[in-house]
């Protein structure tokens, strides 16, 4: 009898391991017994890449189909000023000393953004003269993501009239041509504190002085 009890104890037991077992296993053959946990464990860890890829959403980086993208940095030297960053059409960048680079952030909006477009990227600007390690991006409050160069974000000015102006110098002692390796080029500082233009939105307004802005 107690023969028998054992035999139905190994049956069941080779059952139970049949059951978990993957596909091709030989009760038969004892030193399977090992690999049946390994496989058992297996479904769970690989559930785990599957769980992150779906958590994944990279559309969510894409910008509204209306924001004028950033294509290309350009690093070089031009007269007078030095060493400057250009965006593909030529248009001098500048930074902005009440942002911050460490963390990342733009303090630039709503008027301010008017006057001082901020240089937007889908996050793969082309290069030139300016080092990989120092070009990234910050998300804006408006969910676009702006170039940083050096941590500091970067814009354009419309009072430059022309590409390779830089009237946006020293403008309000807080914005300054952006250099490639993020700094602030202080070359061909004006005599005094130019003041911004108006923004679009202020109508009749011509100068800053109309305007209300002080950036």
């Amino acid at each position: 009898m107690a023969q028998m009890k054992r035999s139905v104890i190994v049956a069941s037991a080779m059952v139970a391991l049949t059951a978990c077992a993957p596909a091709g296993y030989d009760p038969a053959n004892s030193s399977a017994v090992e690999p049946v946990a390994v496989a058992a464990a297996e479904p769970t860890a690989s559930v785990v890449p599957e769980a992150s890829a779906s958590v994944e959403a990279p559309a969510a980086d894409a910008p509204p189909a209306n924001v004028e993208l950033t294509e290309k940095l350009i690093g070089k030297s031009v007269a007078r000023m030095g060493k400057v960053v250009t965006d593909e059409d030529g248009w001098i960048l500048y930074r902005f000393d009440k942002d911050t680079a460490d963390p990342p952030s733009s303090n630039c909006v709503d008027k301010c953004a008017e006057v001082w477009p901020p240089a937007l990227t889908d996050g793969n600007p082309q290069l030139t003269g300016v080092s990989d390690d120092k070009v990234s991006s910050v998300t804006r409050q408006d969910g676009t993501r702006q170039i940083t160069i050096g941590g500091w974000p970067v814009y354009r000015y419309i009072g430059d009239k022309k590409p390779g102006q830089w009237k946006g110098q020293a403008v309000g002692g807080t914005w300054f041509v952006v250099q490639p390796d993020g700094k602030k080029n202080l070359s061909c500082l004006p005599t005094s504190t130019p003041k911004p233009v108006a923004p679009p939105s202020d109508s009749g307004a011509n100068d800053a002085g109309g305007s209300g802005y002080s950036y």
